[in-house]
């Protein structure tokens, strides 16, 4: 009689285990297209067997756990590349900006510069003529708005910098917090032996996220809970607490501080990465640098037009007779030096008689000497520290830009690629196949029919031989 309760229980366990194998094989297939979902697979474990007689007796099976296919060397590799990739992702839409911004075009930088030059090389013709008078004040206050307009659109870009990090913050520290959450119920639940997979699947799909977005780097505490930390070291994440990041308007500029156990520490660029990491360094290093040349070349061209106009000769309005010392631009050399001097960009003249093209004050009215002296500077002149002149130096800037675009489409191209031939192995190790789990299902489900089956049979003989027993 024994024997047969033994066997009952045998089938019953069977019963069970190929029951919770087929739900299993059930929220696989319901999670096919869940995005960081990893299968899950029973751990069945046989129950200890018990003597009976000479003999060791099986109890039948359980499921001592639920695996997840994980393989953290493949974690580990999409992780860096996303932080790559994520890196690339914050520079592309600031360079292309950049690169409309000083793209070859027949109205750019470049063009207005030859323009005004020319119009002086037109006036070197007829110094006395008013049309041509009118054209160089005129290409004069073109050029001080092609100055202006490429200033404003960098600050345009740096300020859809500053608004793209602003709205990523609050993201990010949602993300940070849900980590530490799903830290604290996966150290709760795993205590007891167990493994929670699908917040473990969660965690690691907000990780990936984060090495996007901060190029986050992770270390397993030992207890269930990852750490998140910046690429400098700064923490994110500690067991169950998160930090927060803060975004603090300094100037026009947005900068991003971390909130570390009631004390405040500024993040620097070297401590961050992905994302935030490409968009800071555009602003701060390309931009920067980029304006800075800007307001040189500008500086430099309006003061060395300048320097030859003020020692030419012109007609002053109010007496009418030769004078010399008049500005054509505003003076933006200093002291002191004019800030974000390329928006300031100015014709200091109002009247035409004030273009001094006379290179002697008794000189007749077809006197062009400065006129020339002025036109050749397009050519001949060198912008201070280089060997370029106006257009050469502005030529530069704008090959900087290509060279930076096309270095940045061709990694975004390749980190691109590379993630997704890396998220297509992880997704191969660790994702569903449908195939699999509906041979799986025919498995377990003829497990299932066999185990209904063998109790049937044990229920008949135990029904049997109480039959015998009875009177």
């Amino acid at each position: 009689m024994s024997s047969l309760l033994t066997a009952l229980n045998a089938g019953e366990t069977s019963l069970l285990t190929n029951q919770k194998a087929i739900e299993i094989v059930g929220n696989n297939i319901a999670n096919v297209n869940t995005p960081g979902y990893s299968r899950q697979t029973a751990v069945l474990t046989e129950i200890p067997s018990v003597t009976f007689g000479n003999f060791f007796v099986g109890q039948g099976v359980t499921v001592s756990n639920i695996s997840r296919d994980y393989s953290a060397f493949i974690t580990k590799q999409l992780q860096d590349k996303t932080v790559e990739f994520g890196d690339e992702t914050g520079r592309s839409s600031p360079m292309t900006e950049l690169q409309r911004t000083f793209g070859v075009s027949e109205d750019n930088l470049s063009a207005k510069i030859t323009s005004f030059f020319d119009s002086w090389q037109q006036l070197s013709a007829n110094p006395s003529g008013q049309v041509e008078r009118d054209t160089v004040l005129q290409q004069g206050q073109l050029l001080g708005t092609a100055f202006s307009d490429t200033s404003k659109s960098m600050d345009d870009i740096s300020t859809n910098i500053n608004t793209e990090i602003v709205a990523g913050v609050d993201d990010i520290n949602a993300k940070l917090s849900q980590i530490a959450k799903l830290n604290d119920r996966i150290s709760q639940v795993e205590v007891s032996g167990q493994t929670e997979n699908s917040a473990r699947d969660q965690r690691d799909l907000l990780v990936q996220d984060l090495s996007e977005k901060l190029g986050v780097q992770t270390y397993n505490d030992g207890q269930g809970m990852l750490c998140l930390q910046l690429p400098g070291g700064l923490p994110l994440v500690q067991g169950n607490t998160a930090m927060t990041i803060k975004a603090v308007t300094t100037g026009t500029d947005v900068n991003l501080q971390l909130q570390v156990s009631g004390s405040t520490v500024n993040i620097s660029n070297a401590n961050l990465g992905g994302e935030f990491k490409g968009m800071f360094d555009v602003r701060d290093n390309i931009i920067s640098g980029l304006r800075t040349k800007l307001d040189n070349l500008a500086v430099d061209l309006t003061k060395a037009v300048n320097d030859v106009h003020t020692q030419g000769y012109y007609t002053d309005p109010t007496t009418d007779q030769p004078a010399t010392g008049q500005l054509f631009f505003n003076d933006l050399s200093g002291p002191p030096a004019v800030a974000n001097a390329s928006r300031h960009v100015d014709v200091a003249i109002t009247d035409t008689r004030m273009v001094a093209t006379a290179g002697q004050s008794t000189a007749a009215a077809g006197d062009n000497q400065n006129a020339l002296l002025i036109a050749q500077l397009g050519n001949s002149h060198q912008v201070s520290g280089t060997t370029d002149t106006f257009d050469g130096y502005y030529s530069q800037m704008v090959s900087d830009v290509g060279i930076e675009a096309n270095r940045n489409n061709l990694a975004l191209t390749g980190a691109k690629d590379a993630t997704t031939q890396l998220q297509n192995l992880r997704d191969g190790y660790s994702g569903v196949s449908l195939e699999e789990e509906m041979v799986n299902l025919m498995q377990y489900q003829r497990g299932f029919q066999s185990s209904a089956k063998f109790l049937s049979t044990v229920d008949e003989m135990m029904t049997s031989l109480l039959a015998v027993k009875q009177p």
